[in-house]
C-alpha cells in the first residue's frame, strides 16, 4: 500500500514537473530593460559653426561641457592647417582634453556617374581621411555628395563605388560612414542607404543615420530595427518641431533633443537593444543658436541630450 501511495506521488511529480517545463518561461521570456549608459555623446562642429571659434575653442568647449567626443569638419582642419596649425599638436590637444574624434565630416564625390568627376572624388577623400588620421580620428562620413539633385542613380553601381571608397579607407586607416541624406533625391532613404552598404560586399561597410535625415527624407523610424550595432557607429541627434512640415522642413529648424516630436524614445531603445555602444552626435544648424554664446549652446546641448536619454530609459 505505501509503495504504492509513494509510486503514485512520484507519477504526480514527474507530471506536474513535465507540465510546467511545457509552459513558457515569462521570466526569461521578458527582455531585460534597455539602457542608455553605453552611449558617447558627441559634438559636431557645425552646432556653434558660425561663431567662428575655429578647432581649437571648439575642443576646448566640448570639452569643458562634458562631451565625450568630437566631429569635426573637414574644411575646419584644412583651415587650421593653412592657419600655420599642426595636427599633430590637435591631436594631442583633443586628446588630453579626454575627447576621441569618433567621426568627421567631408563631402568627397565619390559616388558621382562621372568618371573623372568620381576619379577626383577619391583623390579628395585620400586627402580629408589623411587629415582625419592626423588628429586620431577613426571615421568619416560620405554622403552622396555631388549627386544632391540626381534621382536616376543606380544604387548597385553606388554599392561598387562605395566599396571602392572603403578600399580607399583601407589603405589609410579610416572608415567612411555611407550616410543618410533626406533633402537629396539620391540615397535619401534609409532603405536606399542600407542596399547600398549591404552591396558594397565589404567587412566595414557602415552607415551614418541622422534623426533630422530620417525624417526628411521619409523613412520610418522602425527601420533602425534591422541595424546592428556593427552597422553603426555614429549617430546624429537632434529633434524637429511640427512646422513647419516635412515637405518644407530644412536644416535650419532642428532643435536640441527633446525640443521637438522626433521620437527619441524609439530611437535611444532601439539603439540599446542592437548594442550600439557610438557616439550620438549632436549635430544642428539653428541660427538661433548660432546668434548665441557658444559655450551656452555646448552646455546646453549636452544637457538637453542627456535628459531626453534619461526620460527615455525612466
Amino acid at each position: 500500500m505505501t509503495s504504492a501511495i509513494h509510486r503514485r506521488a512520484f507519477l504526480l511529480t514527474t507530471a506536474t514537473g513535465a507540465a510546467a517545463a511545457s509552459l513558457p518561461n515569462t521570466t526569461s521570456a521578458v527582455e531585460p530593460k534597455p539602457s542608455g549608459a553605453k552611449f558617447k555623446y558627441g559634438l559636431n562642429t557645425s552646432t556653434i559653426r558660425e561663431q567662428k571659434l575655429g578647432i581649437v575653442k571648439e575642443v576646448e568647449l566640448a570639452s569643458q561641457a562634458g562631451f565625450d567626443g568630437i566631429e569635426p569638419w573637414i574644411n575646419q582642419l584644412e583651415q587650421y592647417v593653412r592657419d600655420g596649425g599642426d595636427l599633430k599638436d590637435l591631436h594631442k590637444r583633443i586628446s588630453d582634453s579626454g575627447l576621441k574624434v569618433y567621426s568627421a565630416i567631408g563631402f568627397a564625390n565619390w559616388v558621382v556617374d562621372d568618371d573623372e568627376k568620381r576619379k577626383a572624388g577619391l583623390e579628395q577623400a585620400k586627402r580629408d581621411m589623411d587629415l582625419v588620421l592626423q588628429i586620431g580620428g577613426t571615421h568619416i562620413a560620405a554622403p552622396p555628395a555631388g549627386a544632391t539633385n540626381q534621382t536616376d542613380l543606380n544604387l548597385m553601381k553606388a554599392a561598387e563605388r562605395y566599396r571602392a571608397l572603403l578600399e580607399v579607407g583601407d589603405a589609410i586607416g579610416i572608415i567612411p560612414q555611407v550616410e543618410v541624406w533626406g533633402f537629396s533625391k539620391s540615397l535619401s532613404r534609409l532603405g536606399e542607404t542600407a542596399l547600398v552598404a549591404t552591396e558594397a560586399q565589404h567587412p566595414r561597410a557602415c552607415i551614418l543615420p541622422d534623426v533630422y535625415h530620417l525624417y526628411k527624407g521619409g523613412s520610418d523610424f522602425e527601420g533602425v530595427k534591422l541595424l546592428s550595432s556593427h552597422a553603426m557607429h555614429c549617430f546624429h541627434v537632434n529633434d524637429y518641431p511640427a512646422d513647419p512640415p516635412r515637405a518644407s522642413i530644412a536644416d535650419k529648424h532642428r532643435v536640441y533633443p527633446g525640443d521637438g516630436i522626433a521620437p527619441l524614445k524609439q530611437v535611444y531603445h532601439t539603439l540599446a537593444q542592437a548594442g550600439f555602444e557610438g557616439m550620438l552626435s549632436l549635430e544642428l544648424f539653428n541660427p538661433t543658436y548660432w546668434a548665441q554664446d557658444a559655450k551656452l549652446v555646448v552646455e546646453t546641448g549636452i544637457r538637453k541630450m542627456r535628459e531626453s536619454v534619461a526620460k527615455a530609459f525612466a
